[in-house]
């Protein structure tokens, strides 16, 4: 029996490998359903899921209200293009902006299709509001970073892997070190011509590189002293992940009623994703206020799908389950559960050198150099034991489970983690 199970598996590889391109290299596991914290192989196999895809599946798999919110509507009516208005569009626009605390959204799919529009936006500003001259704005971008891979987004990346025989590049891109101000103040004060600063919250893909202290409040306000726009790419941070509703909220809880509508760090430019349709849907936002938004008129962007009545539903949904279930201060809570668990052990560890994070966004360092298998090795360990996680950067793996997840289900995660790297210590 366990070797037709397993050949049901290896089909299904067998197939992506011979007809998909091989622009992925997924962990060995195929997954037929999802519920919850859990998914389950087409074995049966169940996992606890700690990837969340990519801080999309916040509100955890297919979550009943949100997947209701999509039949619902998919049986209605599912595109209109925006060549007509529809019913339900400006409804998700008004308690989009309502829950953000901005004037106007502009509605896309993807991630990296907001940051693209965010970048438009930006530069078209830069001409009709700053006054630069045509053609010649720039937005200073930090290294290690992360937006997306169309072509212009890798061409202010540094990862030679998602760069390599994709040139030429496009210009008008300034990069510095991350969570660095002086480097920040110096890059504004040797060129007029700067219209904005494009930012992670924390940088997710480059290893959950959490910046200092007032690191966010103190270069939007440098953004603001040389009339700079501060733009928060916040598609994989955003919507409750690193304990709050936006982790531009800076120190602030969501206890704090004020968190959604005045964080304390207010991007000009708000870029959402993933999780802002539970994981069920695409979509994507770019959010502002009308002095920046205005800019935009008909033409000048747009999207098929982008807008459409199942997205629009979708994201109601996904937004007020956030909401309603409080999950940002669950993700602070267990969060901070997880970090101090796993600060304990690291001082009985030879392989585990440090854990790093906020809220359910956390990563751990693996004693051994980037250019080593020995994180992926762990993470095919783990996924042994019941729990899907994947490397980024060689050497660290990233941990960020739905935050629909227990205080119990946390402990025995952490119970597998530890098991797992002591097993792997042997």
């Amino acid at each position: 029996m366990a070797i037709v199970d397993q050949n049901l598996s290896q089909k299904a590889i067998d197939l992506e490998n011979e007809y998909g391109a091989h622009n992925y290299h997924p962990l060995p596991v195929v997954l037929e359903k999802g519920e919850g914290v859990y998914v389950w192989d087409v074995e049966g196999k169940k996992y606890y899921d700690f990837l969340s895809a990519y801080s999309a599946v916040n509100q955890g798999h297919c979550h009943p209200k949100i997947v209701d919110a999509l039949s619902s509507q998919a049986k209605k009516l599912t595109l209109t293009s925006r060549a007509f208005h529809n019913d339900i569009l400006g409804v998700y626009e008004k308690y989009a902006c309502e829950y953000f605390g901005f004037d106007k959204i502009l509605p896309m799919n993807t991630g990296a299709e907001a940051v693209e529009t965010a970048i438009k936006i930006c530069r078209k500003w830069a001409y009709e509001k700053k006054g630069i001259a045509e053609n010649e704005a720039k937005i200073i971008v930090c290294e290690n970073n992360f937006h997306g891979r169309t072509t212009t987004i890798i061409s202010f990346s540094n990862d030679p892997v998602a760069r390599k025989n994709f040139g030429p590049y496009t210009k008008g891109f300034i990069k510095i070190e991350y969570d660095n101000l002086e480097a920040l103040e110096a890059a504004l004060m040797a060129d007029s011509n700067i219209a904005g600063f494009l930012v992670e919250p924390i940088q997710g893909e480059a290893g959950v590189y959490v910046p200092s202290e007032y690191y966010l409040q103190k270069a939007k306000a440098l953004c603001e002293q040389y009339n700079v726009l501060f733009i928060a790419d916040e598609v994989q941070t955003g919507i409750a992940r690193t304990g709050r509703l936006l982790a531009t909220c800076g120190n602030c809880t969501c206890s704090n009623k004020n968190c959604s509508g005045t964080p304390e760090v207010k991007p000009d430019m708000l870029i959402l994703g993933k999780a802002i349709s539970g994981g069920v849907y695409p979509v994507s936002a770019v959010l502002a206020n009308d002095d920046i938004m205005g800019v935009i008129r008909p033409g000048n962007h747009g999207s098929t799908f982008g807008g459409n009545p199942i997205a629009a539903a979708v994201a109601i949904a996904a937004l007020e389950v956030v909401k309603e279930e409080n999950l940002a201060e669950n993700a602070e809570r267990l969060g901070k559960l997880f970090r101090d668990k796993l600060e304990a052990f690291i001082p009985t560890s030879d392989l585990l050198l440090g854990v790093r994070g906020k809220g359910l966004l956390n990563a751990i360092l693996i004693n051994d150099t980037e250019e080593s298998d020995t994180a992926w090795n762990i993470c095919l360990k783990l996924r042994d034991n019941g729990l899907l996680a994947k490397p980024t950067h060689g050497n660290i793996i990233r941990f960020a489970p739905p935050l629909v997840m227990t205080e119990e289900q946390l402990l025995d995660c952490v119970s597998i983690i530890v098991k797992t790297i002591t097993e792997f210590e042997k």
